[in-house]
């Protein structure tokens, strides 16, 4: 509110019209005294925010995690926050963006095909892993980590050493002997690179979801691979934990369940198939513990965090921070196994590389 000062009184008009003036005059500067009490910039009421006929925040629609911000925190970055400036600069300097950019030049017909040789998965024009590090609460962050503040995974020695012993189990080993060497997603069982959850991590395309909410539950159908989560919803933290299913049962994904606290949506995860842990990047076995807090921050964005508990892997509890970002549309099927000949010709061609005693292949990365 604009306050301008009192008018002056216009004298030549008479004594009858300066109580009116000055009756004017003192609502105006009752007005802005009142304006200047408030504060400068209120922050938005919560009644703002999109809400389900239940009245808890509304979670539907699209998302999308796609970022330069991976889990951990590159090699030689000593902070958690960058300015824009350097978020930008960095950006552009990305292996995925460059690579992006480079295969987007167009190619010269005249110099032919390219040399026999390894054609690898499939050009860059079909990733889309992001082009910006990740913005959460108005920050540019250089991981999803943020506790340790070092953004790594606080493994433990024991946790290494089986880090270490899974990637020699995977379809990277130089003799995958059948499909159960290949990695959960390389069989189109679960979302590859953590990206089906829990946590729910961007990956090189596909990093998007669709949230579904109802009164009883929250369903979130999730691009790559095309997992669903759906998640039952409870009264109370307590009825949600008694609800869990038996310890026996480690189904993909993991046993979920969830409840409100005020304006965020909880989702406590357990029992975590065990084929999946060991694939990682989130690395767990059945015993881990996953909460994940779903916050609908304005219209346009949710903030996300997920703190990640497993005595097996980690000395300590961890966790880690991000935005789900709108997204127009919505999300469509990826039918993983329509079409798809990848892993029948991965092994065929295994077999006649031992029937010829010739060196063993490598699996490419498909997804």
């Amino acid at each position: 509110m604009a306050c301008a000062a009192p008018s002056a009184v216009d004298y030549s008009r008479g004594p009858e019209a300066r109580p009116i003036r000055k009756t004017a005059d003192l609502l105006l500067i009752l007005a802005c005294a009142l304006a200047l009490a408030a504060p400068a910039v209120a922050a938005p009421a919560a009644s703002v925010l999109p809400r389900a006929a239940d009245g808890h925040p509304d979670l539907s629609g699209a998302w999308t995690n796609a970022s330069v911000t991976k889990l951990t925190r590159a090699p030689g970055m000593g902070k958690l926050v960058l300015t824009p400036d350097e978020a930008k600069k960095l950006a552009g300097s990305d292996l995925m963006v460059r690579r992006k950019a480079a295969d987007a030049v167009p190619v010269d017909a005249a110099q032919g095909a390219p040399a026999v040789g390894d054609p690898g998965g499939y050009n860059a024009f079909w990733l889309d892993s992001g082009s910006a590090y990740g913005e959460v609460k108005g920050e540019y962050r250089t991981s999803w980590i943020v506790d340790p503040a070092d953004g790594q995974l606080p493994l433990s020695e024991a946790g290494k050493a089986l880090v270490a012993k899974a990637r020699t189990h995977t379809r990277l080993a130089e003799t995958p002997s059948d499909p159960e060497s290949f990695d959960p997603w390389d069989r189109c069982i679960i979302g590859s690179r953590g990206s089906g959850g829990p946590g729910m991590l961007n990956n090189i395309y596909n990093s998007n979801y669709q949230i579904v909410q109802t009164p009883g539950a929250i369903v979130i159908v999730v691009e790559m691979i095309h997992d669903a989560r759906t998640i039952p919803l409870f009264k109370d933290k307590a009825t949600a934990q008694a609800a869990h299913g038996p310890a026996a049962l480690h189904p993909w994904l993991g046993d979920a369940v969830g409840w409100w606290e005020g304006d965020t949506l909880v989702v406590e995860t357990v029992n975590v198939n065990g084929e999946q842990g060991r694939a990682g990047p989130i690395f767990l076995t059945p015993q881990a513990r996953i909460t994940e807090r779903l916050t609908r921050a304005s219209a346009k964005q949710i903030f996300y965090e997920f703190k990640v508990e497993d005595p097996v892997y980690y000395t300590r509890a961890w966790r880690a921070e991000m935005s789900l970002n709108a997204i127009p549309g919505q999300v469509y099927e990826y039918a993983c196994h329509e079409g798809n000949y990848a892993l029948v010709d991965i092994m065929q061609g295994q077999r006649a590389a031992e029937a010829h005693g010739g060196p063993p292949g490598k699996a490419g990365d498909d997804n």
